[in-house]
């Protein structure tokens, strides 16, 4: 069974699509650990809902990025994962703890990168007069939102979207796309290979794999 620990930051609504899926038998993982760099976030309550054990290892309590980081490396290898899960985790890693977990951490990001890297990515969609827009799941590198693409949903912008409507469809498709990555790393179908995302044993597109929800 694939170890998993999964880092968060907020409400864990990710979080919770990966705990439903393992209940229902779709996802073949043992969750050891949800660590949250806050305090007091619901995400917290999710795990523990669950049975899943909890840390929280407060960036505020760390002089620099790269203490936090160390403190934050050496409680995940206590569990020893196969594979780290960012759902949420809003914290810019250093290339040092990238590159420790290289090909075994997974992002979920609430664009269709290589567009809008970093925040506010329904505003910058809107704003741009966008038709489309999406989430996507990729293996995390030292570049900000720079790793391989494994999988995109796709969504139409329709006219009289808002940020809040918007982010609500986006957020229904990280829920459908993100176990599934999971889901492909476990069984040993996913991997990264020289900057690549490889399903199957096939080379993805730049893009990942793209689920268009665009005509539903």
């Amino acid at each position: 069974m694939t170890n998993v620990v999964v880092l968060i930051s907020g409400s864990g609504t990710n979080l919770q699509a990966l705990i439903d899926a393992k209940q229902k038998g779709e996802l073949p993982v043992t969750i050891s650990a949800v660590i949250s760099n806050r305090p007091n976030v619901k995400g917290l309550e999710r795990a523990q809902a669950a049975g899943i054990e909890t840390l929280v290892i407060d960036h505020k309590d760390y002089a620099s990025r790269e203490l936090f980081d160390a403190e934050l490396q050496a409680r995940i290898d206590e569990f020893d994962p196969h594979l780290v899960v960012l759902a949420g985790f809003m914290r810019i890693l250093t290339e040092g703890f990238t590159r420790h977990y290289s090909a075994r951490m997974l992002n979920i990001h609430p664009s269709l990168l290589p567009k809008y890297q970093g925040l506010h990515t329904h505003q910058r969609a809107l704003e741009a007069g966008d038709t489309e827009h999406g989430v996507t799941v990729h293996f995390v590198t030292p570049e900000l939102d720079g790793g391989p693409n494994v999988i995109q949903a796709v969504v139409a912008i329709v006219e009289g979207d808002t940020v809040e409507s918007l982010a609500q469809r986006v957020q229904a498709q990280e829920h459908v796309i993100y176990p599934m990555a999971v889901s492909w790393f476990a069984e040993k179908r996913l991997s990264m290979d020289n900057h690549q995302s490889v399903l199957d044993n096939e080379v993805l597109p730049p893009s990942g794999y793209v689920l268009d929800t665009r005509m539903k």
